[in-house]
């Protein structure tokens, strides 16, 4: 039974997750946690424009605050982003990791740690190879790993790293991403 949704995504980042999130359901099961690179810049106003448009909650994570499904969860800017194994969050300032803080990679080799074989793993648009290692940790503790077709991505760099490093189960169309996970999570049902 899947537990959670990891995403990370750069450049191009913000229209992705606007054609991805607002079509999960209501009652989708899983947490999503996402980290976008966005600097030291506040995300307050794109979390509040992805609650008008999503049917589930959308809210920035909080130090020690229990992972519940069908909330998205953002990285605050400036803070790496960690899940413990009692699934809940902390927060880091260690130092950059691919030169972003939030790091997708922190992110996803923590889920991985916690979440083993009920993880999915997402890489969207951007410009380095930041969720690349993270992804395949997914892929190595049995989750599954999807990966944003790089030929149509905004920015291709970091989908194309994360195809080459992470061996991901699927390479898919921004357009067909939310379906084909809502399918994963239905099918073990």
């Amino acid at each position: 039974m899947y537990k959670a949704l990891v995403i990370g995504t750069s450049f191009g980042g913000l229209e992705a997750l606007k054609a991805t999130l607002p079509l999960f359901p209501k009652d989708f099961p899983l947490a999503i946690i996402a980290v976008l690179h966005i600097g030291d810049n506040p995300n307050d106003s794109f979390i509040r424009y992805l609650n008008e448009i999503c049917e589930l909650k959308v809210k920035e994570a909080e130090e020690k605050e229990k992972i519940t499904a069908g909330t998205i969860y953002f990285a605050p800017p400036n803070y790496h982003l960690l899940v413990e194994s009692d699934e809940t969050f902390a927060l880091s300032t260690d130092s950059k990791v691919h030169h972003s803080r939030p790091s997708i990679d922190v992110l996803f080799e923590t889920a991985a740690w916690c979440y083993k074989n009920k993880l999915i793993g997402l890489v969207l648009s951007g410009l380095n190879e930041d969720g690349a290692f993270g992804l395949h940790q997914i892929n190595e503790m049995g989750g599954i790993c999807i990966v944003e077709d790089p030929e149509n991505a905004i920015a291709r760099i970091m989908p194309s790293a994360a195809f080459k490093i992470a061996n991901p189960q699927f390479i898919i169309p921004l357009h067909q991403i939310s379906e084909k996970i809502i399918e994963l999570v239905n099918s073990q049902d």
